[in-house]
């Protein structure tokens, strides 16, 4: 490992949430058996009230509080900077914060921001020009407050080397062990992945969790229309097919429903489609040919072609992490003395 990657401060904003700041800890705070010696040098910065290295609690969400001698003094000298989520991302990031970021980067660090942390970052100007990944759910406030910033709502995590970003929740995790991949090789990131029982990479992206409703704007006399088609996925609609049942022209019919759902005809008839799939794949055993055929899209392979794209994972890697299940009763057993198994994975449908 690289000296200058060993110490690490995770900046403490208030009202900050408590998982953001709970999994730096977890994974940089924590001397484990089987992993590099010596490990990180976490240090836990108080940014804002009580910060400067005084002692005082920095109230997190809920009933947490930061206690920490550590501001921004250490903030500024530390080999890699953590910016987690921020309480509000329509107010502004603390100056305080943004000034020591700013000098930390001109000092060398690598900066990162984890969630909603990416509206601090941005802030700061490093992201203007660069690629960059936030919660999906922030995308469209985080593209209007920061046009400068090519927002990439569909991946976990962007890497530009000495700025890094991640997307929500607990792709925080994913992106601690991107960092240990980086710093101590693959070897650490796979062992720190088993104790942690996770993926030590996971395939797709952000993609495969947002969820696709129907847009909100809406033109009521295309109501019946959408309704007709979202009942016939199944069936080869085309957009004449559409426009002779809405008594109109194909070009009308495809500028009244830019107008109303911001896309074509076609684009709005495969989201359908592949929402439509993501739900079969999550409530049933359908096979996926057969999930292909009621949903439109002909064959498994054409399915997978187009879920993959759209999604980011295969629909049975898909169904393994969404499936719903019934709920039973826990059978408890004696544990056996054996040695746990890794989850291999399986050969995708």
């Amino acid at each position: 490992m690289s000296a200058r990657h060993r110490s690490i401060a995770l900046a403490v904003t208030p009202g900050m949430p408590i998982f953001d700041l709970a999994v730096p800890c977890h994974v940089f705070g924590t001397d484990r058996p089987g992993l590099p010696d010596p490990w990180y040098d976490l240090r836990v910065c108080a940014i804002g009230p009580g910060g400067e290295g005084a002692g005082d609690p920095v109230a997190a969400r809920s009933w947490f509080a930061a206690r920490t001698p550590y501001g921004t003094e250490e903030l500024i000298s530390a080999d890699t900077v953590i910016v987690p989520a921020s309480a509000d991302v329509r107010g502004d990031p603390p100056e305080e914060l943004i000034d020591a970021l700013r000098e930390a980067h001109r000092r060398g660090a690598r900066i990162v921001s984890l969630c909603s942390g990416a509206f601090t970052l941005a802030a700061t100007g490093l992201l203007d020009g660069r690629t960059a990944a936030t919660h999906w759910m922030y995308a469209a406030l985080f593209a209007e407050r920061y046009p400068a910033v090519r927002l990439d709502p569909s991946v976990l995590y962007v890497d530009h080397g000495d700025v890094l970003t991640g997307a929500g929740s607990t792709a925080c995790i994913d992106v601690c062990l991107h960092l240990v991949r980086e710093d101590y090789g693959s070897e650490a990131a796979n062992t720190l992945a088993r104790q942690l029982v996770a993926p030590a990479h996971r395939p797709g992206g952000q993609a495969q969790y947002i969820e696709a409703p129907l847009p909100e704007r809406t033109d009521d006399s295309l109501a019946p229309l959408l309704h007709w088609a979202a009942e016939r996925l199944h069936e080869p609609l085309t957009v004449a097919d559409l426009a002779r049942r809405a008594h109109t022209s194909p070009r009308t019919l495809t500028r009244r429903f830019h107008s109303a759902t911001g896309t074509t005809p076609l684009r709005w008839l495969q989201a359908q489609r592949i929402a439509r799939a993501r739900e079969l794949l999550e409530s049933g055993d359908l096979p996926v040919d057969r999930i292909a055929e009621l949903c439109g899209l002909g064959t498994a392979a054409n399915l997978r072609r187009h879920f993959t794209r759209a999604v980011g994972v295969p629909p049975h890697d898909y169904r393994r992490a969404f499936r719903a299940r019934e709920s039973r009763p826990l059978a408890w057993s004696r544990p056996q003395e054996s040695r746990p198994q890794e989850s291999r994975p399986q050969a995708a449908v």
